[in-house]
């Protein structure tokens, strides 16, 4: 395959990494039965993203052209960047740069969208997380990262419980 041509791999259609000409992309999209608001509540929250992004946290006043950063449980940056677009609850853009894997932070920043829309009995949140790069490394450790906090933030939201253990490293 060139590298004009787009490749897209995933299980099931609802993930994929897609490689385009000078960028790679991770999208994801689940179905979660709650309001654009529970979400939006759940995706910004300190508390509630502890409960399944692994203890981990963010800190952020979510605002359009706010700082934000999501911090390890010790208080350790792991990542950082700024709020592109909020419209709360139906559309997040962060600007994201890894800060604690040297290679990861060499590739710069990527951007982040989450896009909420309610359907019926449930809402459609898609997450597109694009690098300006080919062959992203920080790209290929999201896309086994987002599934498993998507999954525990969908458990959470149905079920009053995370999927997964609540530990968080930095490996």
């Amino acid at each position: 395959m060139s590298s004009s041509e787009g490749h897209t791999a995933g299980a099931g259609g609802a993930s994929g990494v897609t490689v385009a000409a000078g960028e790679s992309t991770f999208v994801y999209v689940t179905f979660i039965r709650a309001t654009p608001q529970v979400l939006w509540e759940a995706l910004t929250s300190r508390a509630f993203t502890e409960r399944y992004w692994f203890g981990m946290h963010h800190e952020c006043e979510w605002q359009t052209g706010a700082s934000w950063s999501l911090r390890f449980p010790d208080g350790r940056v792991a990542d950082s960047g700024e709020i592109v677009e909020s419209d709360a609850p139906h559309r997040l853009v962060i600007r994201w740069r890894n800060m604690f894997r040297p290679e990861l932070n060499a590739e710069g920043d990527s951007l982040c969208t989450l896009q909420i829309e309610p359907v019926e009995y449930a809402v459609k949140l898609t997450l597109t997380h694009r690098m300006g790069r080919q062959g992203s490394k920080f790209i290929e450790a999201v896309s086994g990262g987002w599934p498993r906090i998507l999954s525990n933030l969908k458990t959470l939201l149905e079920t009053g419980e995370a999927l997964m253990p609540l530990v968080a490293t930095d490996d």
